[in-house]
């Protein structure tokens, strides 16, 4: 039988795996795509002053510009996993890049800030379809477990470059015009979908699609997001803040019950059977909310409390990226000599001590000093990252390689979501901007502590679930 885009449904053999030039483009393409869906976030945030400037809307738009993308990016992951798994992963790469590229004209050309949050949350939706369906060509290219963690190193630099010159890049074009950083997506995109084409077909599962699953999911996750954002901003004792949190727990709680009952949920219990799976998704959850968070409290920090330029405030983070890109390339080696549980731990260590360091330096207000500490998250990060990441396809039947990197994603983008809102609410609710920085980044190295401890759990290797 034959499904999908042409190939055996029962799992044959695997494009592009015996083929290295055509595993190198299926790389490279997976690289842009995880570049792409990262870089939307990191170059935004160094813009969000200047695009409050001229479109108004306050401390919560902001938020929202930021959220609406990564929102509906946590959202949509599983479904856009499943719908990978059913059509092929590179059909669902090509949808999602062609959507990026029409809600980047959509958010370059916003004439208000509701314009522009709506753009966002479509770009959020097809950042969704593309970023499990990149992991699942790795998986394809590359089945050998030793050549795949190499390859997920190469794939996670496409993420610290996107980190290296995101915030640089945000400056440069914010300094001219805040929505060329909307713009410079289009030739991505245009190179994206030419790379395509020469990539080979990829094979599909028939699975129905759970569209219970994905309604609670989207409402649960809406609901807590805007619970949070609006509780930093207007208090969590607002009738308003009570319902939508109260909606998003109850809406959790029924998620969670349906995925247990359905025959094809949409994120199957079965994976989580793996004790590595689920330090897996903890410590995407908890990477995320030290990147992101910090990423998005520093961008704010250096322009709105030390009124540096978006270009200035850009060069801040480009140590940070350097080492981070560095730590891509080397992690791959670093987990085949000591297996993912020194590195993941070891890194995320490192991220720790960066954010409780930048919250006791804060008071001293020194961009420089900033800069010099941003490296032990960026470096750690990336140290961490694709170690982990190898685990989740280790830990998950090849078949499911597309449902599993989704359920990480996923966990990995509520996680990022989870900080904007809650950082800010932090800030917001401070009575200066250093106090709320401080307690902001002392919450978000608790939660990396966390995961660090739960790293050492780990075993070197990790068993399908």
């Amino acid at each position: 039988m034959v499904t999908g885009e042409g190939t055996p449904s029962d799992g044959g053999q695997r494009p592009a795996g015996s083929a290295p030039a055509a595993a190198r483009r299926a790389l490279f393409l997976a690289s842009l795509a995880f570049f792409l869906t990262t870089l939307d976030i990191l170059i935004v945030n160094v813009a969000l002053t200047r695009i409050g400037d001229e479109l108004g809307g306050g401390p919560t738009a902001q938020q929202w510009v930021i959220d609406g993308y990564t929102l509906m990016f946590a959202a949509l992951l599983l479904s856009a996993g499943n719908l990978s798994d059913r059509i092929g992963a590179k059909r669902t790469l090509g949808v999602g890049i062609l959507l990026f590229l029409l809600s980047s004209i959509a958010c370059a050309a916003a004439p208000t800030v509701g314009a522009l949050i709506a753009a966002r949350f479509v770009q959020g939706v097809a950042a969704a379809a593309m970023l499990p369906a990149s992991m699942a060509l790795i998986r394809e290219a590359f089945p050998d477990a030793r050549q795949r963690a190499r390859a997920l190193g190469i794939w996670a630099v496409g993420g610290a470059v996107a980190t290296a010159v995101g915030p640089l890049l945000g400056g440069l074009l914010t300094t001219v015009d805040w929505r060329l950083v909307f713009l410079i997506n289009l030739p991505v995109c245009v190179l994206m979908l030419v790379l395509l084409r020469a990539v080979a077909p990829s094979s599909t599962v028939s699975t129905p699609f759970d569209g219970a699953g994905q309604v609670l999911s989207l409402v649960a996750l809406v609901a807590l997001m805007y619970g949070l954002i609006e509780g930093g901003a207007a208090g969590f004792a607002e009738p308003v803040v009570v319902a939508a949190l109260a909606v998003g727990v109850v809406g959790v709680a029924a998620f969670l019950v349906v995925q247990s009952r359905v025959a094809h949920p949409m994120m199957p219990p079965v994976l989580f059977r793996s004790r590595e799976m689920r330090i897996s998704l903890g410590v995407g959850f908890a990477f995320m909310v030290g990147n992101f968070g910090s990423v998005y409290v520093v961008s704010l920090y250096l322009q709105q409390h030390l009124g540096l330029s978006p270009l200035l405030a850009g060069l801040v983070f480009l140590p940070s990226a350097a080492f981070a890109v560095a730590g891509n390339i080397v992690s791959g080696g670093l987990s085949n000599r000591f297996g993912p549980r020194v590195p993941v731990a070891a890194g995320l260590t490192s991220m720790a001590v960066g954010l409780l360091a930048m919250a006791a330096t804060a008071s001293l207000g020194s961009p420089w000093l900033f800069a010099g500490l941003l490296v032990l998250t960026g470096l750690g990060g990336s140290v961490a990252m694709p170690p982990v990441t190898s685990v989740v396809l280790a830990s998950a039947p090849a078949e499911r390689a597309s449902t599993a990197s989704a359920v990480f994603n996923t966990f990995r983008q509520v996680g990022g979501a989870v900080a904007i809102a809650v950082l800010g609410g932090l800030l917001a609710g401070a009575s200066s901007f250093v106090p709320g920085l401080q307690v902001s980044f002392v919450v978000a190295a608790g939660v990396v502590v966390v995961a660090a401890g739960a790293a050492l759990f780990i075993r070197q290797r990790p068993e399908h679930a």
